[in-house]
């Protein structure tokens, strides 16, 4: 528990590098210069500006120079992130399985940042992540097991694409190729429990405004990723009492 509390700090610093890497990769600039600054009036963010999380609340949400709103999402992602960096620590202790499964996490919630934002899954993200987690797991634990659930997480939403292409796009088959690496044969929970909360969204606007909703996308990335994270911390439990209910 105690590594678990320490690891809150330098998840916080993760969290907020992965705010710059949510806001400069979809605009293809270089996420290492220039330094931090409001995107609105340019001017550069103090360092007593950039302290995760307590800097936007000191703040009340807005920028120091021009006074325009800065988004909640910038502390989301810190505490998320800081979040699951400890719980991973937790969960896995100081081992390899806890630095493949940070770095998951971490690949997770910049694309939700992003996806939340600009409504797509960058390549530039998601496929190196794919190579360095399926290297990392077969060297772990050689096994077919991460190709093979990556393939088949990944051709099951190809096939959902195909079916319903409103619904979600290439981005998501691609981020499927991540998943399946990651969780191996839980990929199948993570896909279920993200199908099924994209689910609760999709009728609050059914019923909003009726047919007109199935022309507002909704982005599938962050559901996926909560289906992940699910599935990453209890999938094994989760699958086993699946697989007992049925015999």
């Amino acid at each position: 528990m105690e590594l678990a509390l320490v690891a809150l700090a330098p998840g916080l610093a993760l969290g907020s590098f992965l705010n710059v890497v949510a806001a400069r990769v979809p605009r293809r600039t270089s996420i290492v210069t220039p330094a931090s600054a409001c995107m609105a009036c340019g001017t550069a963010i103090a360092m007593r500006d950039n302290i995760p999380v307590l800097s936007w609340f000191l703040l009340r949400g807005r920028c120091r120079s021009c006074g325009v709103r800065i988004s909640p999402l910038y502390p989301a992602v810190e505490i998320a992130t800081a979040v699951l960096v400890a719980a991973c620590v937790l969960t896995f202790g100081l081992t390899g399985q806890m630095v493949v499964s940070a770095f998951f996490c971490a690949v997770l919630v910049a694309v939700s940042a992003i996806d939340l934002t600009h409504r797509i899954i960058p390549n530039r993200i998601v496929l190196p992540a794919f190579v360095v987690v399926l290297v990392a797991q077969t060297l772990l634990e050689p096994s077919p097991e991460w190709a093979l659930a990556a393939l088949g997480a990944s051709g099951f939403l190809f096939l959902a694409v195909l079916a319903y292409p409103a619904g979600m796009g290439m981005g998501d088959v691609k981020l499927a190729l991540l998943m399946g690496a990651a969780l191996g044969k839980t990929v199948a929970v993570a896909l279920m429990f993200g199908m099924v909360a994209a689910l609760v969204p999709a009728v609050i606007l059914l019923a909003r405004h009726g047919s007109k909703a199935r022309k507002m996308g909704i982005p599938f990335g962050p559901f996926l990723a909560l289906g992940s994270v699910v599935a990453l911390f209890w999938g094994d439990a989760l699958l086993d009492a699946y697989l007992s209910f049925l015999t």
